[in-house]
């Protein structure tokens, strides 16, 4: 009687044309090991559902989960990055901005967005961190501007949705200015009475952190996000002390009030609008 499959000496073995592979991005395995089908993590807002992990996301994301329907009209769409100090470590910076576009699809770390939110129009501003590490150049620092700019001239709150690894060193002070430059439109945006909302992601660290990340009327944090200004080394070496458990997640900056909430991603537009409605005295909607 035949087996219905043959072996050889090394094993069962398949000739390489008749091999299928597995579809990429066709799984996603979260960090505590839990495994997830990647349409099922879209519908469930890219939280795995078996250990609430917020997988990162982008701006592409975001808009899809806080825009109503996806509506939106995009902001200084072409705005990017220039060269202007010449930068070179292991590679040109000009050359790493094209790799970094042609990778991501984007012009720069941020994008800017103004559509209906619950049926409210908002200006949204969200890094991604899949350009250059969400760092803060001049462009992203322009477009916030430009966005808050917007924001106070059509009098609509304003959302800053934070992921980023700080500031852009290879645009030094340049990058460093956009701290004070974004400061100080915020400032103007509290001054037209217009609400800020800050949403801090995984990770919001550096410069970002320092300037626009924690300056909202209302600042929120999705959970488990990694939220700091230096990394724990550095803290550690400067302090010469050992850390807390937990130290730079959003639980520990809510408890020690840094943070007001953490929302999850599911109930992220709802929070967002009733935060809104919060600054504006508006009646609270069911």
């Amino acid at each position: 009687m035949s087996s219905w499959f043959k072996r050889k000496e090394k094993g069962i073995q398949t000739a390489t044309d008749q091999k299928k592979d597995t579809p990429k991005g066709l799984w996603y395995k979260s960090p505590t090991g839990k495994i997830v089908e990647s349409d099922e993590l879209a519908k469930n807002f890219y939280v795995s559902p078996e250990d609430d992990y917020h997988v990162r996301i982008g701006s592409k994301e975001y808009f899809e989960i806080l825009f109503d329907d996806n509506k939106f009209t995009e902001l200084d769409v072409k705005l990017s990055s220039k060269d202007p100090l010449k930068f070179e470590d292991t590679k040109k910076y000009v050359d790493r901005l094209k790799a970094a576009e042609a990778k991501t699809g984007l012009k720069d770390a941020v994008r800017t967005a103004v559509g209906k939110s619950m049926g409210k129009n908002v200006v949204i501003c969200c890094m991604d961190f899949s350009f250059i590490g969400g760092s803060m150049g001049s462009v992203v620092g322009e477009k916030i501007a430009r966005g808050i700019d917007h924001a106070i001239k059509k009098k609509l709150p304003f959302v800053m949705i934070s992921k980023s690894g700080g500031a852009r060193m290879m645009e030094a002070a340049l990058s460093l200015m956009q701290l004070a430059k974004t400061s100080a439109k915020l400032a103007q945006l509290a001054e037209a009475g217009i609400p800020y909302i800050s949403l801090c992601t995984d990770p919001t660290t550096g410069g970002t952190t320092a300037s626009y990340a924690m300056l909202g009327d209302i600042n929120i944090s999705e959970p488990g996000a990694l939220i700091g200004f230096a990394g724990p080394r550095v803290v550690k070496e400067a302090t010469g002390k050992e850390l807390p458990e937990g130290f730079q997640t959003a639980e520990f900056l809510q408890e020690h009030g840094f943070l007001d909430f953490i929302v999850h991603r599911r109930d992220l537009k709802k929070k967002i609008n009733l935060y809104i409605d919060l600054i504006e005295n508006n009646p609270v909607r069911q």
